[in-house]
């Protein structure tokens, strides 16, 4: 699959999301009727590697990151225990390589906060990944919600 068509089939296929890209990320946010300024996160797509953020090596001919985030039991029941938050400039701790395509495994970076990637996913891990999507989408529906309650009313 391409970024591209991965952005179109979520946005198509889930209510209340907008996408928003720049430098080199398209990021979709959960925002119905853009009453916030952003929304929340729901995922990210990335296409090239940032100045703090280098690890997946996304330099590579053609290479994108699909990342999402889940629920910390989610996460823990695939990977066990979240890392610690890392340094700035520097990825979590852990003995992934976070370059192998096609492949789930934790964020390089935010996987202390339950993120998620896959490198080029293609359709049958994308398809796989539909219940963690499907997760990540009502997490952010309900942060959503909560941050609308808490909005002062005109």
């Amino acid at each position: 699959m391409q970024a591209k068509e991965i952005v179109e089939v979520i946005l198509s296929e889930y209510e209340g999301v907008i996408a928003k890209s720049s430098w080199g990320e398209t990021a979709l946010f959960y925002n119905p009727s853009k009453v916030l300024p952003n929304g929340v996160y729901f995922c990210t797509i990335k296409e090239k590697n940032g100045e703090n953020d280098k690890s997946s090596e996304l330099d590579r001919e053609g290479v994108f990151r699909l990342s999402i985030g889940v629920s910390k039991n989610s996460y823990e029941k695939m990977f066990g225990l979240r890392p610690k938050r890392p340094a700035k400039g520097d990825k979590v701790d852990l003995k992934d390589s976070f370059v192998a395509l096609n492949k789930l495994m934790p964020h390089p970076i935010y996987a202390w906060m339950s993120w998620l990637q896959v490198l080029n996913p293609d359709e049958a891990t994308f398809s796989s990944m539909r219940p963690l999507l499907n997760e990540a989408h009502t997490n952010a529906v309900i942060k959503f919600n909560k941050k609308m309650a808490k909005k002062p009313k005109h």
